[in-house]
């Protein structure tokens, strides 16, 4: 009889099958998630070909690219299609601008804070950092319904009409935590000799900020402005409680999917049109880091 320990041969063991195994389990689970994330937005861009209206992948009754061209169509054109003809393409429009304009200042605003926040919890060395580290994080934790009635409640109390004044308020209070964190990063990795340094040899605190933590910051503070814009733009729960009167461009598209007859598939083409610009704005940032690797 061959003994496997002189031999150096080790025993057989049996093997069931691979899905059963730890990693057949986890490959199976990434699968089901990435399909559960992935597959209603390829049927969403599938259905906003369709000429059907509310939007289906079923029932195909033709290819169509009619809701692309819902914002430059002709007056008569639009007119000629029932499903068109039901929306309000200037009130669109001008919901879309209202939600830029939203963000053409809460954006500023929420980097001005939130790099005020970080410089503070990261060079301010106190007792009190954790407190303070949660009061300003708070807004961030809260439900967006919250946020939204209390400033609608507290600038009802100043006599300030709800409208576009109180969405940027109520934006403001939690998008600025985002750049927070996304600054407090940066700031912990930036040594902090090099600052000590420049003020002893003579350099005013303005003139270091300005002239080293600054420019450390800038990639940075490109990132939170553009995380500030898309939490600006996509933003419903505050901004619906906020906004009065007003419209913006989240709380519109909310109100066409409520239609009793199923909302139009223009909300298709939109959504359809934002995953291009994301993946485009990502596909070109990798290959500019590679570029900058690359020299």
């Amino acid at each position: 009889m061959t003994d496997l320990s002189d031999t150096g041969a080790r025993p057989h063991r049996a093997r069931g099958p691979r899905f059963l195994t730890a990693d057949g389990l986890l490959t199976a689970y990434t699968w089901a998630f990435l399909a559960f994330m992935f597959v209603p937005l390829l049927l969403m861009i599938l259905s906003s070909f369709n000429d059907a209206s509310p939007p289906t992948v079923t029932d195909w009754r033709g290819f169509t690219g009619k809701w692309y061209a819902f914002f430059w169509m002709p007056e008569e054109a639009l007119r000629a299609d029932p499903v068109l003809r039901a929306i309000d393409r200037e009130r669109f429009i001008g919901c879309l601008g209202n939600s830029l304009y939203v963000a053409a200042i809460v954006v500023p605003m929420s980097l001005m804070l939130g790099l005020a926040g970080a410089v503070l919890l990261t060079r301010w060395r106190s007792r009190a950092n954790g407190a303070l580290w949660w009061v300003l994080l708070s807004p961030m934790l809260a439900p967006g319904i919250v946020l939204g009635l209390s400033a609608l409640v507290f600038w009802n109390r100043l006599r300030v009409d709800a409208g576009l004044f109180t969405i940027i308020m109520a934006q403001v209070t939690f998008i600025s935590g985002y750049p927070m964190l996304i600054l407090m990063a940066r700031l912990q990795r930036q040594p902090v000799e090099l600052e000590e340094a420049a003020l002893d040899l003579g350099a005013t605190p303005f003139r270091v900020f300005r002239r080293l933590t600054l420019p450390y910051l800038a990639p940075a503070l490109a990132s939170a402005a553009v995380i500030a814009f898309m939490a600006s733009m996509e933003n419903y729960n505050t901004t619906m409680f906020a906004k009065g009167a007003a419209c913006t461009f989240a709380t519109e598209i909310g109100a066409m999917a409520r239609n009793a007859n199923g909302h139009p598939p223009v909300i298709n083409a939109v959504g359809t049109v934002i995953i291009l610009l994301t993946v485009a704005g990502a596909v070109a940032h990798t290959l500019l880091k590679r570029k900058e690797q690359g020299r």
